[in-house]
């Protein structure tokens, strides 16, 4: 029997990277599975079935549990010491460095890109705001680390023997920093749950993690200046204070945090719009208010290009396309 390991980056919380993991999974039932860390709890590790996760160094360092990326710099060197050896298939599953996995010339290694490292290439500059790592000693050091993980993840992308995107824009991107070709398999979506039903539609929604790049504030901002239009906005993380301090005094936002399945299917199905401000890999989230009916109103960039048909686009619209101020067609 054909022996296959699949090696996740780390195993937190089951969100969109882990429906990959999940498919794959399905389709080798008889692989086992490697991980930088493990602290998936009891309630989200259904994905997994019985499996035993493989870990390393790094799921045992000091406040690991709670503050595991900031070992990012080890964590070349650590997946580097799984030993893949008696395996003659190895899938990674590649935000950050799981493609980084040794492997010999008699084993296939396919890697599952979710998106190079954001905060090492194109994005560094907007990590680094956001972090407070502009200037002074501890900006040096970041930028000194994130240049020694770039080359590293060039020189890692030599032992993968075939790229897959999860969108046309990460295809671009595997292209622009690794040099390679690549074939896109979209992420599995679930959308036999979404359906679309008759009823008032009213509500704008944002569905997301609270986290800066999503740019959930400003959309908070611009329904600020449009108090007549309603928004509701679902999800929680490190960025809630900050949105919540945006949207003080503003009777038109709601800030649900986080909701069960059943309560969201009900607010995407009769949600007006479905408000999407991040430059995305690719968007299940935008999938699924589609799949219910729901245009959806996205940045013009990232993986909603391959999600979002925009108005001229063949098959009618299903929602817009905003471009950046100041650049051509700032709608489609």
């Amino acid at each position: 029997m054909l022996k296959v390991a699949v090696v996740h980056e780390w195993l937190e919380h089951f969100a969109g990277s882990e429906r990959v993991v999940e498919q794959i999974l399905k389709v080798f039932p008889q692989a086992e599975i490697f991980a930088i860390v493990d602290f998936m709890p009891p309630s989200e590790r259904g994905m997994l079935g019985q499996r035993k996760v493989t870990t390393t160094f790094i799921q045992h360092l000091p406040f690991a549990r709670k503050r595991f990326r900031n070992y990012i710099g080890l964590m070349p060197i650590a997946i580097e010491q799984l030993d893949l050896s008696g395996f003659d298939l190895v899938i990674s599953s590649n935000h950050a460095v799981a493609k980084g996995v040794i492997t010999g010339p008699d084993q296939i290694h396919i890697c599952y890109v979710h998106s190079p490292m954001r905060y090492a290439w194109d994005m560094q500059a907007a990590y680094l705001k956001q972090s407070g790592l502009e200037r002074g000693p501890k900006g040096l050091f970041a930028r000194w680390l994130l240049h020694r993980l770039r080359n590293w993840d060039v020189r890692s992308a030599n032992g993968v023997d075939v790229f897959i995107a999860n969108s046309s824009y990460i295809q671009r991107r595997i292209r622009k920093v690794y040099r390679r070709s690549s074939v896109v398999i979209y992420p599995p979506v679930d959308v036999t749950r979404f359906r679309p039903v008759v009823q008032v539609r009213d509500a704008y929604v944002v569905v997301s993690r609270l986290v800066p790049y999503k740019r959930v504030d400003l959309v908070v901002e611009a329904f600020r200046r449009m108090p007549q239009r309603r928004l509701i906005v679902v999800g929680d993380g490190p960025e809630r204070d900050q949105i919540v301090a945006v949207a003080a005094g503003a009777p038109n936002i709601e800030m649900r945090g986080k909701v069960g399945s059943e309560e969201l299917l009900h607010l995407m199905q009769a949600a007006r719009a479905f408000v999407f401000a991040a430059e995305e890999d690719f968007g299940i989230a935008m999938v699924e208010a589609q799949a219910c009916g729901t245009p959806v109103i996205a940045f013009g960039r990232g993986g909603a290009l391959d999600i979002v048909r925009g108005v001229g686009d063949a098959g009618g619209p299903t929602g817009l396309r905003v471009r950046p101020a100041g650049t051509r067609d700032a709608i489609r």
